[in-house]
Parts: C-alpha cells; sequence; structure tokens
C-alpha cells in the first residue's frame, strides 16, 4: 500500500527547462507593454509637440537683393 500512495503523489512533473524560454517571452512582452503605456501617458500629459516651422514664403513681386540674402536678423 505504500507503493500505491507514493505513485499518486508523484503527479505530473514540472520540467522548469521547457517553459523558461516562454516565460521569459511573456516577461518581455509585459516589459514592453508597460513602457508603451507609460509613454503614451506622458505624452498624453505633455500635449502634442509644436515643431512646425514656418516656411517663408517669399513675394513674388518684389526683387530678390543682397541685402536680403545676408541679413541675418531678417524675418
Amino acid at each position: 500500500m505504500i507503493y500505491i500512495l507514493a505513485e499518486e503523489f508523484m503527479g505530473i512533473h514540472y520540467d522548469y527547462k521547457s517553459t523558461k524560454s516562454a516565460k521569459l517571452m511573456e516577461k518581455q512582452a509585459k516589459r514592453e507593454r508597460k513602457l508603451a503605456e507609460k509613454k503614451a501617458k506622458r505624452l498624453a500629459k505633455e500635449g502634442p509637440k509644436n515643431e512646425e516651422k514656418k516656411e517663408a514664403n517669399l513675394d513674388v513681386s518684389k526683387p530678390i537683393t543682397l541685402d536680403f540674402l545676408t541679413n541675418p536678423n531678417k524675418e
């Protein structure tokens, strides 16, 4: 009878090595998902960045002069 009890308690063996890579991939995916959520939350909090630069449209009716090309204080 002792032999029968020993077989009942053995159960399914857990093999760590066979599931290690799957668990590591799950951890990595979870980590990346959390970082993406943090980044999205931070961007929503800061608001959209206004990196749009205004292009200076040249007036076709005015002639281009040397002063216009070399003046550093122009807008």
